[in-house]
């Protein structure tokens, strides 16, 4: 195999595809880039066995093959490279690559190629289209809720569905629940339901964003999603399990039902929540036509501020924590927000006021009186 390739275009995609490099495990080739040339052109690959990712390079292919070469090391040395040109030429007998930019030369031992697994083809005729942008718009809403506990993998993941024209994603990690349902302008082709793992649902919002795609491929396999994009290939094994159903876990009625300034109360939050440090929960006190916000952590300090919210009936405290409860503010992006509660053991429910396709729901913290 030998190519040559702009510095920066090959520096670029290889830290795009370096992102999905195993960083642990026994399989040495995981830790690598595979660097695939033949008459097509040249495709960059990178897996962890969960999450796979294969980008294209233009590259001027000079003799076909291919090669792994470790992610981290290979980035760091094209990040160094002051000329505008890099060569790759692999040296099958001596088992390395001279990689060549002005007057620099690296010879960078390759990793087992044959340890390198194949990567899922990409399939259009099975695949739906999906607007590129509402798709990375409903992810990021959700993504947050995700729980990142292995022991629990079905929950790990992103539950999205999609039919005729509405696209449906909710996460939850048990101590709180995001549901966003994003209307389509276009009908879908066909429907398609999948538990997808949030880290790569969280990679293909971010290669999207780069990318500026305006339409997005989708095709659901037995036990894979395989997402396509201005040519690029990310594809992920799907979660087995039964995602909770999450309407029976919505409160049917709330106590309390009050409209305030999304921004206003984020603000407040977010100050107050830099004195609740070490698990200290943030305290939310209702009283007639006012809420305060407070924190204490012993050692550290405290800190209150109070708000008009047209709140009536019993006062009463309820605790969340503060980074679960400035998720689910910050999920709601401007306008008015409508905070349902119920008691101060029962969980509270955060909507956008004029989107009821967003619902986040936070359980409390028991406080210490």
């Amino acid at each position: 195999m030998k190519l040559s390739a702009a510095r920066d275009e090959l520096l670029a995609q290889l830290q795009t595809v370096s992102r999905v490099a195993s960083t642990r495990g026994a399989i040495q080739a995981l830790s690598g880039v595979q660097i695939l040339a033949d008459a097509a052109g040249v495709e960059l690959r990178a897996t962890d066995m969960e999450v796979a990712l294969r980008v294209p390079l233009p590259a001027q292919v000079e003799r076909e093959g291919s090669v792994v070469l470790p992610a981290r090391l290979l980035v760091d040395v094209v990040r160094s490279l002051s000329g505008p040109t890099v060569v790759l030429d692999l040296r099958a007998a001596e088992g390395d690559v001279e990689l060549v930019a002005g007057n620099a030369t690296f010879h960078i031992r390759t990793l087992r190629g044959e340890d390198f697994p194949p990567l899922p083809e990409p399939d259009e005729s099975g695949a739906v289209r999906v607007p590129a942008e509402a798709f990375v718009a409903t992810v990021l809403k959700v993504a947050s809720s995700a729980s990142r506990d292995e022991t629990r993998p079905v929950l790990t993941g992103i539950l999205v569905s999609a039919a005729d024209r509405e696209l449906r994603m909710v996460a939850t990690d048990s101590y709180r629940l995001s549901v966003k349902e994003t209307q389509l302008e276009q009908p879908l082709q066909q429907a398609f339901e999948a538990n997808v793992p949030a880290r790569a649902l969280q990679e293909l919002a971010r290669l999207v964003q780069q990318l500026d795609g305006e339409e997005l491929t989708v095709a659901v396999r037995q036990n894979q999603i395989v997402f396509g994009v201005g040519g690029v290939v990310l594809s992920s094994r799907l979660i087995e399990g039964q995602f909770p159903n999450y309407r029976q876990l919505l409160p049917e009625t709330y106590e309390h039902e009050l409209a305030l300034s999304g921004s206003e109360v984020t603000d407040v939050v977010r100050r107050i929540s830099l004195l609740a440090q070490k698990n200290a929960p943030l305290r939310l006190s209702f009283g007639p036509g006012e809420l305060t916000v407070s924190s204490q952590t012993p050692d550290i300090g405290e800190a209150r501020e109070s708000l008009p919210v047209p709140f009536q009936g019993e006062p009463f405290e309820i605790g969340f924590n503060p980074e679960f409860l400035r998720d689910g503010l910050e999920g709601v992006e401007s306008g008015d927000i409508v905070l349902k509660l119920i008691s101060p053991l029962r969980p509270g429910l955060i909507q956008a006021a004029d989107d009821p396709g967003f619902l986040y729901l936070i359980m409390p913290i028991r406080l210490n009186v």
